[in-house]
């Protein structure tokens, strides 16, 4: 026997929870694709979109996974044999420079582990070395590590040095969930995807971008076909908007999801994530007192609001998570990009996802569950996690 039947709650950093309205509206039959209500629906999506970046420049959205919304923003602002310089806080900032290599770009990686933030003393002696990287790639939240880096202080770096490398910002994790202004912060391409804090299920992606990067464009000697995305913005026919057929489907859920926010306001969005964040790290202050378990990120400052990465003697990682999914119904996230020569699988390191459509009974759940899977795993930890949890909670 388990305890596991019922509604299950899928507590990873990606894909997250789905609100019912959103798979109402996508559980419909196809539409017509040429003319009429879709084509109108786009267009919204549009500058709903950015009112969700912060920005007033252009976004363009493919049909594809954050993968995809990598590549299609180096195939528009780098051509091959161009310098990148790729600042690393975890696995997600090493798989863009991954992409930018197989693509034939000279990729340098600065790597600062996966415990800690970006140097700018050391990122801003590797610009002055070299002056000719086209564009830096920095990822706001690395989903594998949890660590948030500033992006403004990036930006005042290459505008003090003078430098004309581009400024490319991975949000897949932390788009309407970690506060996040693209123009204010001065950055060029910024890339996002659906299935985090958009609430849809994975398959669209988006790479939204200014006119200094659209004037980068415009200087390349090639850009790939499917990924070009000057007939994307604007398009003359609809098909344009995605390079063929459109994701029908996604965009009904898109559509309600933005709506869902901009409701809400982006501002209130991000306040709770913060709240129910603090619940969280509330309970790991009190867990880490009476055993193993600790944040990977140790300084609440640099912690992502929507995802958090904790560490346990091995295997108990594993065994928690295998634990909680066959006798509770509640799943947690793999310690993704995480091995060590100690610990080749990861077992002994698991994600928390707090992203997107979550309140506070969901949050609340999650930490007593997670409790109860310590104390049937036999991982030792504080007490009163759950009390100080829900006095954050109880403080609103």
């Amino acid at each position: 026997m388990n305890l596991s039947n019922g509604i299950e709650y899928l507590a990873i950093p990606g894909p997250s929870v789905i609100p019912e309205k959103v798979l109402q509206a996508m559980h419909r039959s196809s539409p017509n694709i040429y003319e009429g209500a879709l084509v109108e629906l786009t267009d919204n999506i549009v500058p709903k979109l950015c009112k969700v970046a912060r920005t007033e420049g252009d976004v363009a959205m493919y049909i594809a996974n954050g993968h995809g919304a990598w590549e299609a923003a180096l195939a528009n602002t780098t051509d091959i044999g161009d310098k990148i310089l790729v600042v690393a806080t975890g696995r997600f900032g090493h798989g863009w420079g991954e992409i930018g290599q197989k693509n034939g770009l000279d990729t340098t990686v600065l790597d600062f582990g996966t415990s800690s933030t970006i140097d700018l003393a050391l990122l801003e002696s590797a610009l002055k070395e070299d002056k000719n990287y086209k564009a830096v790639l920095v990822t706001h939240v690395d989903t594998s590590t949890s660590v948030k880096n500033e992006i403004a202080p990036i930006r005042a770096l290459l505008n003090n040095i003078n430098h004309e490398a581009l400024l490319l910002v991975d949000c897949i994790a932390s788009l309407a969930c970690d506060e996040f202004h693209m123009d204010a912060w001065g950055v060029d391409v910024m890339v996002a995807a659906c299935q985090k804090g958009i609430m849809v299920p994975p398959g669209v992606s988006f790479v939204f971008f200014n006119q200094r990067a659209k004037d980068r464009q415009k200087s390349l000697k090639m850009v790939a076909s499917y990924w070009d995305w000057a007939p994307r913005i604007n398009p003359d026919y609809y098909y344009k908007y995605f390079g063929g057929t459109a994701p029908t489907h996604h965009l009904y859920g898109l559509d309600v999801a933005l709506n869902m926010i901009l409701k809400e306001s982006i501002e209130v969005v991000w306040k709770r994530h913060e709240v129910l964040a603090t619940a969280i790290w509330t309970a790991i202050d009190e867990w880490v007192k009476g055993g193993e378990l600790k944040a990977n990120i140790q300084d609440k400052n640099l912690r992502s609001n929507a995802v958090t990465s904790l560490r346990v003697n091995t295997p108990n990682g594993t065994l928690l998570r295998k634990w909680l999914q066959e006798n509770t119904g509640l799943t947690i996230g793999i310690g993704l990009g995480m091995a060590t020569p100690k610990d080749p699988n990861g077992d002994g390191f698991f994600r928390l996802g707090h992203m997107g459509h979550v309140n506070a009974q969901m949050i609340m759940a999650l930490i007593a569950t997670l409790e109860t899977a310590m104390i049937a795993v036999g991982v030792p930890h504080g007490n009163n996690a759950i009390n100080k949890a829900a006095s954050v909670i109880a403080e609103l």
